[in-house]
């Protein structure tokens, strides 16, 4: 459960610093997927200490 949250992460901060090399709506869409991802690894990581 740990290995996933970092690395959804990982994936969530490149994806952020990529997105801000794209242009319009594509930057916009991709910026939103990667925040959804880093949540998601934070929500793993709370889950996997309260278990």
């Amino acid at each position: 459960m740990k290995s996933i949250a970092i690395i959804l992460i990982v994936i969530g901060i490149l994806g952020l610093l990529l997105s801000t090399m794209m242009f319009g709506d594509i930057g916009v869409a991709a910026a939103i997927g990667s925040l959804t991802a880093i949540f998601s690894g934070i929500g793993f990581l709370q889950v996997n200490k309260r278990l």
